[in-house]
């Protein structure tokens, strides 16, 4: 392809943000397109966010990819944001306009549905149940993506059933609210069950939910990628459940910041997969 003349900046905020895996994704694609170009961490004190987002044009970035915990924040910035971003109250991807101006979207929620596609093609969301645990930002994307892609039920387990009540207010009946104490029990029926909670990440508490009532033909899917396989997943492995990670999700929703960025979708390839999943492995351990 004819390399662009301009050198292509973009980055991602957050607080703290080193440990993201995003700069070695987009500076793979950058290399492999023939980019003059870069794609840097940007550690983006909370209170800060408002006056490094009103930088970006004037440094020269096409945009910015939004981590915690300033996606609501970020949202509040911006220029525009479009209706997905307006529905899940946050954004994760920043474009710079030719006019200057800042526009917002969230990505998260086609990451979340090309990666289950690509990893189970032949399961069709529509007309299925979900279960979802969690009721924060995550999951609003979730329960954006799986109503787009028509889910015909969602409950949310989560701690705070206030916080889970609003999403219900946002999509309406398709939503119920199951109780925290019953998040095993709500299983029970579920074509996907999705973790949208930090529980079995790296350094935070793991999970104590049993999935024994869970279909054997469902699908297990946990947004965190850090340890590569959680204890929810490797649990829905050994029981033969069909699986999903949140690596895939990171991958999936990077080819659309770049459309809106630099005009390219660049793929998402086994090599850069087996990339990323080395270099996570490498820090955390399978």
């Amino acid at each position: 392809m004819e390399k662009l003349e301009k050198f292509a900046l973009a980055g991602v905020i957050g607080w703290p943000v080193m440990h993201s895996r995003s700069p070695l994704m987009h500076n793979y694609w950058m290399e492999q397109q023939g980019m003059r170009g870069s794609y840097l961490p940007l550690a983006i004190k909370p209170g800060k966010v408002p006056e490094a987002l009103r930088a970006l044009p004037k440094l020269g970035f096409a945009g910015c990819n939004v981590t915690i915990p300033h996606k609501l924040v970020a949202k509040e910035t911006v220029d525009e944001v479009d209706e997905a971003a307006e529905n899940i109250g946050a954004i994760s991807c920043v474009v710079v306009r030719e006019d200057k101006s800042l526009f917002g979207t969230n990505n998260d929620w086609i990451g979340f549905l090309r990666n289950l596609e690509q990893a189970h093609p032949l399961f069709n969301l529509s007309g299925r149940r979900a279960t979802v645990i969690g009721a924060g930002g995550g999951a609003r994307a979730v329960c954006y993506g799986l109503i787009k892609a028509g889910i015909s039920q969602i409950l949310i387990v989560n701690r705070s059933t206030a916080h889970a009540e609003i999403i219900r207010k946002v999509f309406g009946d398709v939503i119920s609210v199951g109780s925290w104490e019953q998040r095993s029990k709500a299983l029970e029926g579920a074509d996907i069950v999705v973790n949208a909670t930090c529980l079995g990440m790296v350094g935070m508490e793991d999970h104590d939910l049993s999935i024994d009532a869970l279909n054997s033909d469902a699908v297990v899917y946990d947004i965190i990628y850090t340890p590569r396989q959680t204890s929810l997943v490797r649990s829905a492995s050994e029981r033969q459940n069909r699986t999903c990670t949140g690596l895939g999700m990171l991958l999936h929703q990077g080819p659309v910041a770049w459309k809106y960025w630099f005009g390219i979708e660049p793929q998402v390839t086994s090599e850069l997969h087996e990339l990323l999943a080395q270099d996570l492995e490498a820090e955390y351990g399978k």
